[in-house]
């Protein structure tokens, strides 16, 4: 019977121990938060002012953000663009979040310069006012292709008074439009394509939409990429922003594929992920 006693009595202290100890757990630690996204999330009142946002799991208030913007030529393109990247963040790189964007496209009735830096502008200050809400930093990384890559450095260099962004990466973006490879092309197809942002304008007018001519010392680090063989950013606007950066130290990459075009694939684009990810484990 003492046996019987002892036995029972042990089991009971196990049984409120093993309680108190999943008491304390529920108590002092909850549980991580799970993996949420939520999309076509509105930043403004016209329907191309959308994002599409991507939480994962066991985020905390020091989660860091990044930003995705697609490229068209300012006049086209969807942030569905960027779903591939979207996929190789989430599978390589899990412990961020993801905010991928649609922003204004420009027509004959809207100019792309303001309104697609100021719906950046807009991304931003709502995703500060819901950070609460997604449980993330004030913290962000931009990667943008093409047009989406101008306008991410641009935004990074010259409208940015809070420093959110801690990293940038251009996928060729054009970076001077003062670049003599543009103001004396006789290219048909890239006149066009520069003409967006206004026929004839003036050269304070270039310089002040060119991310190369309002880069400072204070500008995030950043990582560019560049095709040999691409018919619509030459090599100058990747190597000219190179030199400016290493010029005012500001920490860089700069990668130029000799046979790349206007975008790559195979072994140059798994290099491209390869040096990204690196820099934004870096840096981010």
């Amino acid at each position: 019977m003492k046996v019987i006693k002892f036995i029972l009595v042990t089991i009971t202290v196990f049984l409120v121990a093993c309680s108190n100890d999943n008491s304390n757990s529920s108590n002092n630690t909850p549980n991580p938060l799970a993996y949420a996204q939520f999309l076509d999330v509105a930043y403004g009142t016209n329907l191309q002012q959308s994002y599409d946002i991507y939480l994962p799991e066991g985020r905390t208030n020091a989660t860091k953000v990044i930003i995705l913007i697609n490229g068209g030529g300012w006049t086209t393109g969807d942030k569905s663009d960027m779903n591939a990247i979207k996929d190789m963040i989430r599978q390589d790189l899990p412990n961020y979040a993801i905010v991928n964007i649609n922003y204004r496209l420009a027509d004959e009735n809207n100019q792309a310069y303001p309104m697609q830096i100021n719906d950046i502008t807009s991304v931003v200050n709502h995703l500060i006012s819901h950070k609460s809400q997604y449980v993330i930093s004030e913290d962000y990384g931009f990667i943008g292709v093409s047009a989406g890559a101008h306008l991410s450095l641009l935004w990074s260099y010259a409208f940015d008074p809070d420093h959110h962004s801690k990293m940038a990466c251009s996928i060729v973006g054009p970076t001077n439009f003062t670049d003599p490879a543009y103001l004396n092309n006789t290219d048909p197809e890239l006149q066009a394509l520069l003409e967006v942002y206004g026929v004839n304008p003036t050269t304070a007018f270039l310089e002040e939409v060119s991310p190369y001519h309002q880069a400072t010392a204070s500008a995030p680090p950043t990582i560019l990429f560049y095709g040999g063989q691409d018919p619509l950013v030459p090599v100058s606007q990747g190597t000219a922003m190179r030199d400016k950066l290493i010029e005012l130290g500001v920490t860089n990459e700069f990668k130029l594929y000799p046979n790349g075009g206007h975008g790559w694939i195979g072994a140059d684009l798994l290099d491209t992920w390869v040096r990204l990810s690196t820099f934004i484990q870096t840096n981010l």
